[in-house]
């Protein structure tokens, strides 16, 4: 299992927090920690190598899809080792038919950028070193 590296922890609103946690579930390998439902959220908190990922769908929230170009968040990135981690990264995403354009290099290292089931663009990126 690759390991990603950077990021603490991660709190995403959605629209739907159980497709939105099996997603996270099998592309980072995570585990639930915690969830919490009641009459105006449901929660899904998962576990990783030293990180998590929280899941907020708020029931009486505007149900629209994610936009870069609008005021907010632009992607996620989570850090990882080696190339060998980024061509996991590829499989699994493949395997997921997942939206993702395959590893490509940038000017600050090679990266896959993925889009989860709600729009949000996240990128799998190996920083370079020199």
């Amino acid at each position: 299992m690759p390991r990603i590296t950077s990021i603490h922890h991660l709190a995403l609103t959605v629209s739907d927090a159980a497709a939105s946690a099996a997603f996270y579930r099998e592309l980072l390998g995570l585990q639930d920690a915690w969830q919490h439902d009641d009459e105006t959220i449901h929660v899904r908190l998962l576990g990783g190598d030293g990180f998590l990922v929280g899941l907020r769908q708020y029931v009486e929230h505007e149900d629209s899809r994610f936009s870069e170009f609008r005021t907010g968040m632009d992607h996620v990135a989570f850090g990882v080792e080696s190339r060998d981690d980024l061509a996991e990264f590829e499989e699994r995403l493949t395997g997921m038919g997942a939206t993702f354009t395959p590893t490509a290099d940038s000017p600050f290292g090679p990266v896959i950028v993925f889009r989860d089931p709600d729009g949000i663009q996240g990128e799998i990126f190996l920083p370079e070193t020199g």
